[in-house]
C-alpha cells in the first residue's frame, strides 16, 4: 500500500514541475506567442510564424489600433519604448505615463487597465516591457513604475496584495546593504523587464551616472512574495572575486556597473546572461584606478544562487559611458564543423563579441591592443590596453577621420574641420581631456532596442553614427570667465546634477534628446518646470532623490532668479570647484572634480550629423563565418530625398525583429516609418507612414489564425510629435 503522505507529495512536486516546465517550453521559443521582452527567453526576437512573408508583406494593412488615451497634443508628451507581448490571444503593454494594460490580441479592445501611480506622486521614465508568469490557474504581469515593482493579476488587472507590501517591492531593498550611508532617496528605477525562471524574477536598474549613482547589484525576487532571493555586487565587496580591480572600498562610494538593458536567460543550464554599464561618474574615473570588474561586462551567473559562473570584459576602466546598452542574443553557430551554443554581444561602440556560452571563450579572435593614454584628466589613470575583436569587422565608424567630414555644403565643411583641427581623434579610446576629442559611440553604435538572430546564425543589427564633442572641465569652469571663487547654489546645483547632460553653457546636445535650456523660462513657467523635475521626461529621470529646496534652486538659477550663496553645504567641506580633493572623493555622493560638457552630438550648422552618411544603418552579420551579408541605410530625411540625395539614414532607437517569413521588421527611425526588409537581401519591401514615430520594438504572433506584426507609435522623440498608440498590422482576408 502506498504511503498517502508520500503519494501526496509526488503529486504536489509533478503539478509543480509540470507548470515550471511548461512555463519555460513556452518562453524558450516563441510559437504563435510571443511571451518575453525579446520574443523568448534567449532573446532572439525571432518568430517561427511565416503566414506574412517576403512575397505577400506588402499586402500589410491596419487590422486595429489601441489608443492609451495619452500623449495628446497639447499635453507634455512621453515616449512609448514597451516591446509588448502576446500569451494566448492577450496583449499586454504600458502606457507613456506607465499604466499597464490588457488588450484582445485579435481586436485591440481594452480588457484592464491598472494604474501604479493612482495616489502617489507619478515617476515617469521609459518602460521597454513587462514580465509574465504563470503557476497552475494563477497567472501574473510584473513590471515597474518608479522605485517599484509591482504585481498584478493576468487576468483582472488588479494588484496582488501578498507581493511584498501591497503589491509593490520598493527597488530600494537590500542595494544599502554594508554600505555606511542611507541610499533610500536615491535615484533607482528599472526600464527593461526582469527575466522569470521557475517561481524567481532576475531584474537589474538604471541608477545615477553622478556622484550619487547606487549601487547596481543584480538582484533575484521570489515572484510569489516579493523577497530578495539572491544579490551579486556589480562593484565587489572585500573578500569577492574583483574587488581589487578597484581602489580600496571603492563600493562604499562608487555606484552604477548596473543592467538596465535586460538578461536572456538558458532554462537548460539554469544561466542568465546580461551585460552591465559603466561606473560613476561617467567620463572620470581617477578616483576608481583599475580595471572596475563588473562594470562593461558580459556577464553569466547561476540562476539559483546569483554566483558567477563567468564573466567577459569589453571595456576596461570606462571612460567613455560605452555601456552593454542591450541584452546579450543567444544563438546556435556552426564553428570549425562543429555546431556551437553562443553568446552574441552587439555593443555601444559598434563590435560584436561572439563567446562560448559554457565558458565566455571568444569563438572569433579578440587581440588587447595598447591604446592612448596621455593627455588624461589630473587624477586619471587610463587602462593602457584594451579588447579589439578582429571579427566579424565592426558594424559602425570607430573613430572620425578627416575624410569622414561632411561636405553637403561648403560651408558645413569648413565649419565642421575647423573644430576637426582643434581637437583630437583618430582613435575610440583617446581619454576625455580639457582639450577635447571628437568620437562615435556616446549613443551607440547598437542601443537597447536589442539585435535579432535567425536560427542560422545570422545576427541583425541596427546602428547609429553619430559623432559626439566631448570636453571635459573642472565643475566651475562653466564661469571661470568671471574669475569667481564662489558661484551660487543654483548654479553649483546645475553643474553637478545636470551639466553633464545640458552643458554647462546650458546649450544641451544639438538635438531634443538633451534639449537646450537657455532662456527656458520664455518656454515654461516655473510651475512646469517645477512639474518636469518631480515627474521626469523622455531621458531626464526624475530628480525627487534631491530635496525641494535643491530642486528650487536650480529652477531659480534656469528662470535667472538665483541670489549668490555659499555653495559648502552642496559641495562639501567648503572645497573649491576647481580643485580635486582625496576628503571630497571619498565621502557620498562625492563631487567629482571634473565633468563633461554636457551630451553634446556634433552637428553641421544645417543641423546635420558632421560626417558622411550614412548615419544610420542595418546590418546583416553571418556568426558562423563572422561575414557581413548585408549592410543598408535605416531612414531618410524627406527634405533631402526631394533634392535627390540616396537614403543617408537617420539616428535610430528601437529595434529589429525577424520572422521565418524572410521579413524583418522595424521602426526606430526620425521618418516615423515602419518598415519589412528582406532578410536575405536587406532590400526594402514594404513601408508605412506610422501616425507617430516608432521608437519601440514591434513584436509578431498569431491570433485566431492571422498572423500580426505590432508597434508602439509614441513619438515625441528627437523634437516630433507625440503619439499615444499601438497599431497592429495583418494581412487581408
Amino acid at each position: 500500500m502506498k504511503h498517502p503522505i508520500l503519494t501526496s507529495l509526488v503529486i504536489i512536486f509533478f503539478l509543480f514541475n509540470s507548470c515550471t516546465d511548461s512555463n519555460e517550453k513556452r518562453n524558450d521559443h516563441a510559437g504563435v506567442n510571443w511571451p518575453v521582452y525579446g520574443g523568448n527567453n534567449l532573446g532572439n526576437r525571432y518568430s517561427p510564424l511565416n503566414q506574412i512573408n517576403a512575397k505577400n508583406v506588402q499586402q500589410l494593412r491596419v487590422a486595429w489600433e489601441y489608443h492609451t488615451g495619452e500623449n495628446k497634443v497639447g499635453e507634455r508628451g512621453f515616449e512609448i519604448q514597451c516591446q509588448p507581448i502576446i500569451i494566448d490571444d492577450v496583449l499586454y503593454g504600458t502606457t507613456p505615463q506607465l499604466k499597464v494594460f490588457a488588450i484582445k490580441a485579435d481586436t485591440g479592445s481594452e480588457l484592464w487597465t491598472f494604474d501604479p501611480f493612482k495616489g502617489t506622486n507619478p515617476q515617469y521614465h521609459a518602460n521597454r516591457g513587462v514580465s509574465y508568469w504563470e503557476d497552475g490557474g494563477e497567472k501574473r504581469i510584473l513590471f515597474t513604475a518608479g522605485s517599484y515593482l509591482y504585481a498584478v493579476n493576468a487576468q483582472t488587472g488588479q494588484a496582488i496584495k501578498s507581493f511584498g507590501k501591497g503589491g509593490r517591492v520598493d527597488l530600494h531593498e537590500g542595494l544599502g546593504d554594508n554600505l555606511p550611508h542611507d541610499i533610500s532617496k536615491l535615484f533607482v528605477i528599472a526600464t527593461s523587464p526582469g527575466m522569470v525562471y521557475k517561481n524567481t524574477l532576475m531584474m537589474g536598474s538604471r541608477v545615477s551616472e553622478f556622484g550619487d549613482a547606487a549601487p547596481g547589484h543584480i538582484r533575484a525576487y521570489d515572484i510569489v512574495s516579493g523577497k530578495i532571493k539572491w544579490t551579486f555586487h556589480t562593484i565587489p565587496q572585500p573578500g569577492e572575486f574583483g574587488y581589487e580591480t578597484w581602489t580600496a572600498d571603492a563600493y562604499k562610494r562608487i555606484g552604477g556597473a548596473n543592467n538596465w538593458s535586460g538578461m536572456v536567460l538558458d532554462s537548460k543550464r539554469g544561466v542568465v546572461y546580461l551585460g552591465t554599464g559603466s561606473p560613476s561618474v561617467d567620463f572620470y574615473g581617477g578616483d576608481r584606478h583599475g580595471t572596475n570588474l563588473f562594470a562593461n561586462c558580459i556577464l553569466a551567473l547561476d540562476v539559483e544562487t546569483g554566483k558567477r559562473v563567468w564573466h567577459f570584459q569589453t571595456i576596461h576602466h570606462d571612460l567613455w559611458d560605452r555601456d552593454l546598452s542591450n541584452p546579450p542574443n543567444l544563438i546556435k553557430v556552426i564553428h570549425y564543423g562543429k555546431e556551437i551554443e553562443a553568446v552574441a554581444q552587439a555593443t555601444k561602440d559598434g563590435v560584436i563579441y561572439v563567446l562560448d556560452r559554457d565558458t565566455g571563450k571568444p569563438l572569433f579572435p579578440v587581440e588587447e591592443r595598447a591604446v592612448p593614454s596621455s593627455g588624461a584628466m589630473p587624477g586619471e589613470k587610463p587602462w593602457p590596453t584594451q579588447p579589439y575583436p578582429v571579427k566579424p569587422k565592426p558594424f559602425s565608424r570607430q573613430f572620425f577621420a578627416e575624410e569622414d567630414i561632411n561636405d553637403m555644403t561648403a560651408d558645413g565643411y569648413d565649419f565642421v574641420k575647423k573644430r576637426f583641427k582643434e581637437t583630437r581623434s583618430g582613435n575610440k579610446f583617446i581619454p576625455p581631456s580639457s582639450e577635447g576629442s571628437l568620437i562615435f559611440h556616446i549613443g551607440g553604435g547598437a542601443e537597447w532596442g536589442g539585435t535579432a538572430a535567425d536560427p542560422n546564425g545570422v545576427l541583425y543589427v541596427n546602428a547609429n553614427d553619430m559623432p559626439w564633442d566631448l570636453r571635459m572641465m573642472d565643475l566651475a569652469s562653466g564661469i571661470a570667465h568671471e574669475k569667481k571663487e564662489r558661484v551660487t547654489r543654483g548654479q553649483a546645483l546645475y553643474l553637478a546634477n545636470c551639466a553633464a547632460c545640458h552643458g554647462t553653457a546650458l546649450k544641451g546636445s544639438g538635438n531634443k534628446t538633451y534639449p537646450s535650456l537657455l532662456n527656458i523660462g520664455q518656454r515654461f513657467t516655473k510651475a512646469e518646470i517645477q512639474d518636469i523635475m518631480n515627474t521626469g521626461k523622455g531621458m531626464m529621470p526624475s530628480f525627487q532623490h534631491i530635496s525641494e529646496s535643491k530642486r528650487n534652486a536650480i529652477i531659480s538659477f534656469l528662470m535667472k532668479e538665483d541670489g549668490q550663496m555659499d555653495v559648502s553645504d552642496d559641495l562639501h567641506n567648503n572645497v573649491k570647484l576647481s580643485e580635486a580633493t582625496t576628503d571630497s572623493q571619498k565621502m557620498f555622493p562625492y563631487t567629482a572634480p571634473y565633468v563633461n560638457n554636457g551630451q553634446v552630438q556634433f552637428r553641421t550648422p544645417a543641423g546635420y550629423p558632421a560626417v558622411k552618411p550614412p548615419w544610420g544603418t542595418l546590418s546583416a552579420v553571418d556568426l558562423n563565418s563572422g561575414d557581413f551579408l548585408w549592410q543598408v541605410p535605416l531612414g531618410e530625411f524627406p527634405e533631402l530625398k526631394k533634392h535627390g540625395v540616396a537614403p543617408t539614414g537617420t539616428e535610430n532607437h528601437g529595434g529589429p525583429i525577424v520572422t521565418a517569413g524572410g521579413v524583418l521588421f522595424i521602426g526606430a527611425t526620425q521618418d516615423e516609418l515602419f518598415r519589412a526588409f528582406d532578410t536575405k537581401t536587406g532590400k526594402i519591401l514594404w513601408e508605412y507612414k506610422l501616425p507617430a514615430g516608432g521608437f519601440a520594438t514591434p513584436a509578431t504572433y498569431e491570433a485566431k489564425g492571422k498572423q500580426y506584426v505590432v508597434i508602439a507609435a509614441g513619438g515625441t522623440k528627437y523634437g516630433l510629435k507625440p503619439g499615444g498608440s499601438y497599431i497592429a498590422f495583418s494581412l487581408p482576408d
